[in-house]
């Protein structure tokens, strides 16, 4: 029997999805913090709730 084969699995997979609708101000402001911090809207995204909920918790 061969080993598995593929990527190997995640330490936190990523399995919910979420639909965004931006309007255009919104998303060039999004364009220029993706420029700034070098990642991915998606992770960007994600670092501005980190934040949020940091501040919340405080």
């Amino acid at each position: 029997m061969s080993p598995r084969t593929g990527r190997p699995k995640s330490a936190n997979p990523k399995v919910k999805q979420l639909g965004v609708r931006l309007d255009e101000e919104t998303l060039a402001k999004l364009d220029i913090l993706v420029d700034h911090y070098q990642e991915t809207r998606v992770a960007v995204l994600r670092l501005g709730i980190e934040k949020l909920f940091s501040e919340l918790k405080n």
